[in-house]
């Protein structure tokens, strides 16, 4: 039986990729920016040899649910941020 969900293709998914990319960049706290930063990167390294058409729709719909996660998280911090910079943050 065939998939009713064809896989995404290479433009789809560097689509999500940035997407993400652009979410993680609306964090105000610099540990959680650059948590969701690294975070994608290793997610798509580690799918990025995945070959099955089942397996490639499934991390990209995983993918799609956790930009869905970090917008609404984003939006949540957003409200709470820290009024103070990181230290990594600062200018010296």
């Amino acid at each position: 039986m065939a998939s009713a969900v064809p896989p995404p293709g290479r433009s789809e998914v560097l689509s999500l990729f940035r997407s993400l990319l652009r979410t993680a960049r609306k964090f105000a706290d610099y540990n959680i920016r650059e948590y969701t930063k690294r975070r994608t990167i290793d997610a798509f390294r580690q799918n990025k040899d995945l070959s099955d058409p089942s397996a490639v729709a499934a991390a990209f719909s995983d993918g799609k649910s956790q930009l869905e996660v970090a917008s609404r998280q984003a939006i949540v911090y957003s409200l709470y941020a820290p009024k103070v910079k990181s230290v990594m943050e600062i200018d010296h």
